[in-house]
């Protein structure tokens, strides 16, 4: 079972909108791979209250080292951290797969 990592924009989005988007994004990896993955949970929903955004993005990528796929949600291009885990999964080796949403 492959290990699956991911990146989506969380700015401004409540708990519920980043959840459904996880959820969307687990099927979509499921259909592209052929098979069930397991989810690594990046949602840090018990974070420190005075976390600033380089330690969300240190923790991800601690957690994107251990995956053997990385999805990349919507709007993940235009999301800082989303383009630092794009790169850090490209240039080390992570399959990646990317949110296909064209209308």
């Amino acid at each position: 079972m492959k290990k699956l990592f991911i990146s989506q924009p969380m700015n401004g989005k409540s708990d519920e909108e980043i959840l459904a988007v996880r959820a969307k994004a687990i099927e979509s990896a499921e259909r592209h791979i052929g098979e069930p993955v397991e989810v690594i949970d990046s949602f840090f929903q018990s974070a420190p209250a005075d976390a600033r955004p380089l330690w969300f993005l240190g923790k991800s990528l601690e957690l994107l080292s251990t995956a053997d796929v990385a999805y990349f949600a919507k709007g993940w291009e235009t999301a800082r951290g989303c383009k630092i885990e794009n790169t850090c999964a490209v240039e080390y080796g992570i399959d990646v797969i990317i949110e296909d949403y064209r209308g």
